[in-house]
C-alpha cells in the first residue's frame, strides 16, 4: 500500500528490511551499538563486519548511541547506501516519555539520512520486540512522527524531505497497523 504525502511515496509492506532496497535503512539498535537480537542482530549479520567496525569507531568517540538519538554507518553487505541506527525506548507503562523518545527516533533518523544524502528510507517497527512498545501506540507515534517531518519540511516551502519512506513491517499485525494509518491519510 501507499500514498503520496507531502510530495513523499509512503509505503506500508510486509517483509524483511534487510533485503528492502533502497537509501537508508533504519536498525532498531540497542545503546552499545554492538549489535543484539532482533533487528539489530538481523541488520548486523546480513550486513557484516563493516557496520560492527564502523559502530565501534562511534562507542570510541562518543560512548554509543543514547535513546532516541541517531547514528550513520555503512550498509555493508545490505541492499541500502547507509544503516542509520536509532535507540528506541523500553516500554515502562507509557508514562516516562516513551512516546516522546520513539518519536525522536524517526525523526533524527530522517535527519541523519538526509544529512548523509539519502532520499529514500526504510524504518522497521522500532521498540515493538524486546523492548515491549504496544504495537497500536508504537505505530500511532512512528507515522505522527513521521507525518509531521514530511510537513514542517512541506510548509518551509522546500522540496520534499524524502522522495520515498517506508514502513517495512515483519509480521502482519505491524503491517495492518501501518496500513490503517495509511488508509487515513487524505493528502
Amino acid at each position: 500500500m501507499e500514498r503520496t504525502v507531502y510530495g513523499t511515496r509512503v509505503i506500508v509492506v510486509r517483509g524483511d528490511i534487510t533485503r528492502y532496497e533502497t537509501d537508508a535503512i533504519v536498525n532498531a539498535a540497542n545503546s552499545s551499538l554492538l549489535g543484539g537480537g532482533g533487528v539489530d542482530g538481523s541488520i548486523h549479520r546480513a550486513g557484516g563486519p563493516a557496520i560492527l567496525e564502523e559502530c565501534r569507531a562511534i562507542r570510541a568517540r562518543q560512548g554509543g548511541c543514547e535513546t532516541g538519538d541517531a547514528v550513520v554507518t555503512t550498509a555493508g553487505r545490505l541492499p541500502a547506501n547507509i544503516v542509520v541506527h536509532t535507540v528506541g525506548p523500553v516500554y515502562q507503562g507509557g508514562m516516562d516519555g516513551e512516546a516522546k523518545a520513539l518519536a525522536s527516533c524517526y525523526v533524527r533518523s530522517i535527519e541523519e539520512a538526509t544529512l548523509a544524502g539519502a532520499r529514500r528510507i526504510a524504518f522497521p517497527n522500532i521498540s515493538t520486540g524486546i523492548y515491549g512498545y504496544p504495537k497500536k501506540a508504537a505505530a500511532e507515534t512512528a507515522w505522527a512522527a513521521v507525518r509531521g517531518e514530511l510537513e514542517r519540511r512541506a510548509s518551509a516551502g522546500g522540496e520534499p524531505l524524502l522522495e520515498e519512506a517506508a514502513f517495512v513491517c515483519y509480521d502482519e499485525e505491524n503491517e495492518r497497523l501501518y496500513r490503517r494509518l495509511l488508509e487515513r491519510e487524505d493528502r
